[in-house]
C-alpha cells in the first residue's frame, strides 16, 4: 500500500493499492463520466489490460479508507522519468478531493524512487479540468505533443509535498 496521509473532502483516507484478487473487478468497473470518455477509457479496465499485456505500465487501485474509488497506472521511461497514466476516477467520486489526493500521493511516491528525476502526465487540452488540477500542484507544460494530448512535468520533491 502507497500512503502518504492524504485525504480526501469527506476526510477518506486516500490510499493506492496493489490490483490483486481482492479488488480487480472493482478496478475494473471504475467509469468516468460521461462526459469525459472522449479524454479517457470507458472503464478502468481497458487500462487493466495494458498493465497486464504491455510491461511499460503498472495499475494501482485508489481507495478511499477501504473502497475502490479508482485506478492509476505508472511506469518508468528509458530516461528515468516517471509517468502517471490512466487515471480514472469513477463518475459517484469525482468532484469530492480524491483525484487531488491521489496525485499527491502519486507524486511523493514517484519522486521518491530511485532515478526519478521528472513525473510527467498528459492529458487532452479540452479537458479542461484536469489542465487544471496538473498545473495547481506544479505541474508545467513541456511544451511535447503526444498524440493528442500534452505533456505536463514536475520536478519530484519529498514525501509528496505538493
Amino acid at each position: 500500500m502507497i500512503d502518504y496521509g492524504f485525504t480526501d473532502k469527506a476526510g477518506r483516507h486516500v490510499t493506492l493499492r496493489e490490483v490483486d484478487g481482492e479488488n480487480w473487478r472493482a478496478v475494473a468497473d471504475v467509469a468516468p463520466l460521461d462526459d469525459q470518455r472522449s479524454y479517457v477509457a470507458a472503464t478502468a479496465a481497458r487500462y487493466l489490460l495494458l498493465s497486464m499485456r504491455e510491461d511499460d505500465w503498472n495499475s494501482l487501485a485508489v481507495c478511499a479508507d477501504a473502497a475502490v474509488v479508482g485506478h492509476v497506472m505508472w511506469g518508468r521511461d528509458d530516461d528515468g522519468s516517471h509517468w502517471i497514466g490512466g487515471m480514472l476516477i469513477d463518475a459517484a467520486e469525482q468532484g469530492k478531493g480524491v483525484g487531488r489526493a491521489l496525485l499527491r500521493t502519486m507524486t511523493g511516491w514517484l519522486g521518491a524512487q530511485e532515478g526519478c528525476w521528472a513525473i510527467r502526465l498528459s492529458w487532452h487540452p479540452d479537458n479542461v479540468v484536469a489542465g487544471r488540477l496538473y498545473a495547481s500542484l506544479g505541474f508545467v507544460p513541456t511544451g511535447v505533443v503526444d498524440g493528442d494530448e500534452l505533456v505536463a512535468e514536475l520536478a519530484p520533491s519529498p514525501a509528496g509535498a505538493h
